[in-house]
């Protein structure tokens, strides 16, 4: 058990004794005259001291009370410079998790802008499939594609979840059946046909397939959009992605949309961070400037 008396009555200990005035101190504290009283005869009781003198109207300090004083006062500059320490180098770095896909195709070639207009703010970004665990501290926010956030996070949605099938212009050509507002995509025309993503798509199909009609899917496999995405602009076939990712492609001709139909199986683009973090101000400083910066990628 720790022999270290109440902080609140260090501190009103403290407060009195620079001040030379139990009023002052009260009003330093919050605290009524008769509550530093309260504190400091408590702590005198802990300490088996007595730490002021009344002379006439005023209170001084007694040997013990001199002695005592000046090492508790120092004691609290310790801690006050090492918290504000931590408040300087909490706002220097922004560490932000970003799963790979959203990182590389949207955040990366646009954070420029955040550190032209930011530039105390130095921008760790930790490209990760994974979710990192922000509660213990692993990172100031993240950007996840997900369903369910915890409680304790602050949660500010960007877009929900839209998917489509894309292929190249040449993988087109050689299958004209895949025209047409919404084509049937068969399995073998599927990159990463295990993806849960092409079971969202069938059930969203007004015919969509029974079950039993299911085959065990072959063909290129990858766990990544930028893989699939990679895959069907050489020509292997038709990878289902997010639409808001690969724009810049779609703009360049290197991939075209199958049929006309998006699909929401579900889950959004979110900004999230502690709710210990809502009012830091490289936390702000970055939501503002990111939904700005993304608004015109979701109208």
């Amino acid at each position: 058990m720790s022999r270290l008396p109440p902080l609140a009555a260090i501190r009103a200990f403290e407060a009195a004794a620079r001040h030379g005035n139990y009023t002052r101190a009260g009003e330093e504290l919050g605290l009524t005259q008769a509550g530093v009283s309260y504190q400091i005869k408590s702590l005198e009781q802990r300490v088996g001291a007595v730490l002021f003198a009344r002379n006439g109207r005023s209170m001084e300090l007694t040997p013990a009370g001199e002695a005592l004083a000046p090492r508790i006062t120092e004691a609290f500059d310790t801690m006050e410079r090492a918290f504000a320490s931590l408040g300087e180098s909490d706002h220097a770095v922004l560490s932000i998790a970003c799963f790979q896909a959203f990182a590389t195709k949207i955040l990366a070639p646009r954070l420029g802008t955040f550190q032209l207009a930011n530039p105390e703010i130095a921008v760790r970004l930790d490209i990760a499939d994974h979710f990192v665990d922000l509660e213990k501290g692993d990172c100031d926010l993240a950007i996840r594609l997900s369903r369910d956030v915890p409680a304790t996070l602050d949660d500010h949605v960007l877009t929900p979840l839209g998917i489509a099938p894309f292929a190249s212009p040449a993988f087109l050509e050689r299958h004209e059946e895949l025209s047409g507002p919404d084509p049937r995509i068969l399995d073998p025309q599927r990159i990463s046909p295990r993806n849960i993503w092409w079971d969202r798509w069938d059930e969203a199909r007004a015919d969509a397939r029974p079950p039993e009609e299911y085959r065990p899917p072959r063909g290129l496999e990858f766990n990544s959009q930028l893989l699939d995405a990679a895959a069907a602009r050489s020509g292997n076939g038709v990878a289902i992605l997010t639409p808001m990712l690969f724009s810049d492609e779609v703009a360049e001709g290197k991939l075209v949309r199958v049929g006309e139909r998006t699909v929401e199986p579900g889950g959004a683009y979110r900004l999230l961070h502690p709710e210990a973090r809502r009012h830091s101000p490289k936390v702000k400083a970055f939501r503002d400037w990111f939904f700005a910066e993304m608004q015109p990628l979701v109208e």
